[in-house]
């Protein structure tokens, strides 16, 4: 097979495109190589040398100075502001636990006022029943056939069977009747179930 005769140009145009390229590339290494060894020899004689670009500008470095302080006054602020809401929460809750317990102890006093008061009404309830159960019946009658009804079920609902039967015997038709009406309805609407 033979080769055509134009690939032959075009890779001499090809090496030396490439040629010129690796001359370019070397001629910048040895321009970068002596910029810093210039650099290098300027320092060790203490000659100052022109910032390059990759060092900040002391202007620039200025401005981010003051940018970082400003961030950290505001940083510093917030965690200022965090400090004092999180010490005024605590003593919110310590003054909470403090109400609570003061809470807890008056809800105890209370409970136990309540259940004295309790025990006292219904010691007094049932000494005013055994004293009613003691009355001759019809005297009993005279005295239930003045109360209000409800009144005097909660008496005849607490007495003997044959002690209440004797006073609401002694009663009025009518003031007997409702007074059972009250007997029978008070566990009417008690569930069932």
């Amino acid at each position: 097979m033979t080769r055509p005769a134009q690939s032959k140009p075009m890779r001499r145009a090809g090496r030396g495109v490439i040629t010129i390229m690796v001359a370019l590339f070397l001629a910048s290494g040895v321009l970068r190589l002596t910029d810093q060894a210039s650099g290098l020899l300027a320092n060790a004689q203490g000659v100052a040398v022109a910032p390059s670009e990759a060092e900040p500008a002391p202007v620039q470095s200025d401005l981010l100075m003051a940018a970082l302080k400003d961030r950290e006054d505001r940083v510093a602020a917030r965690e200022d502001r965090l400090a004092n809401r999180a010490q005024a929460i605590a003593v919110a809750e310590a003054e909470l636990r403090e109400r609570l317990v003061e809470l807890t102890a008056a809800e105890e006093k209370l409970a136990a006022t309540l259940a004295l008061a309790d025990t006292a009404s219904e010691t007094d309830i049932g000494r005013l029943t055994a004293v009613y159960e003691s009355m001759k019946p019809q005297d009993a009658a005279a005295l239930f056939q003045e109360m209000e009804p409800r009144f005097s079920a909660g008496f005849l609902a607490r007495m003997r069977p044959e002690a209440a039967a004797a006073i609401l015997s002694g009663l009025e038709p009518a003031t007997a009747y409702t007074i059972s009406v009250v007997l029978a309805g008070r566990n009417a609407n008690a569930p069932t179930q």
